[in-house]
């Protein structure tokens, strides 16, 4: 009886490899994390944000390390914008595998409820909560003609406190992640049959320029936020990111429907 002896080491297969996965609000915090996190796990990642010149960075950082990445200019604010970012991908890759959704924004001027605008209240409803609705349906359509796929869209635990210094982002946060989950649960049982699953992150307070804003304008956020938490500490993007990409990938194929905190226990 003869042996094979020649065991080659096999170079270990990525959590995402060969899946082409779209993330928007990709130039910054979370999404930039993630950017760099399933680029390394092995996908194909092609990013979306307004501010292209930071994408086109981060496009270049994971290109020079052999990763495949491509940037879009994507306007959540504009629904022709977010459809076009979507058809990008499509043509770039001819299909779309995964989805995370975690665009984002805050009102503009951190401040006492009597001075927030009405404009603050719109903008809140339309990048982060519509938005997501127009995404995930282009998203679908592309996905069922590539057999399935999956959606993870992103919320905030700080909608459940109230927030006397982002009024409306607080106001906002609280009646749309309710909104968002709703449509995130309800995807995920509509497109089930489809092969599409979708679920969602709540993450906790987290390390991101966002938070750095936020503390520049009302000292003392950042160590509210971490004394509150029961871990002690504000999460960093990459950990965040990580519960997205097992989301996104194979490994959670019996997964959908799950609204999952990743909060430090804040939540609990």
């Amino acid at each position: 009886m003869t042996h094979n002896t020649d065991i080659r080491p096999t170079q270990p297969m990525g959590l995402l490899t060969g899946k082409v996965i779209f993330i928007s609000g990709a130039s910054r915090g979370i999404g930039a994390a993630a950017a760099h996190l399933f680029a390394d796990e092995g996908a194909s990642v092609v990013l979306g944000a307004r501010g292209v010149d930071a994408l086109d960075r981060i496009v270049d950082e994971i290109r020079s390390t052999g990763g495949t990445a491509d940037a879009v200019a994507l306007d959540l604010s504009d629904d022709a914008s977010v459809h076009a970012a979507i058809a990008r991908a499509e043509e770039l890759h001819g299909r779309l595998d995964g989805a995370f959704n975690n665009g984002a924004v805050v009102q503009e001027e951190p401040g006492p409820l009597q001075n927030t605008t009405d404009t603050d209240i719109q903008r809140q409803f339309t990048v982060n909560f519509r938005a997501h609705w127009i995404a995930m349906n282009a998203q679908a359509e592309l996905m069922r003609c590539g057999g399935g796929g999956a959606i993870v869209n992103t919320s905030s635990i700080g909608a459940r406190r109230a927030n006397p210094d982002l009024p409306a982002y607080g106001a906002m946060k609280r009646a749309l992640k309710r909104a968002l989950n709703s449509i995130t649960e309800t995807a995920a049982v509509s497109w089930a049959r489809d092969g599409i699953r979708v679920n969602g992150l709540t993450p906790g307070g987290t390390s991101t320029e966002m938070i750095d804003e936020w503390e520049a304008a009302s000292p003392g956020v950042t160590e509210r936020i971490s004394n509150s938490t029961p871990l002690g500490r504000m999460a960093e993007p990459r950990g965040i990111a990580e519960v997205a990409a097992f989301l996104l990938s194979d490994r959670a194929s019996f997964v959908t429907g799950a609204i999952v905190p990743v909060d430090g226990g804040a939540g609990a």
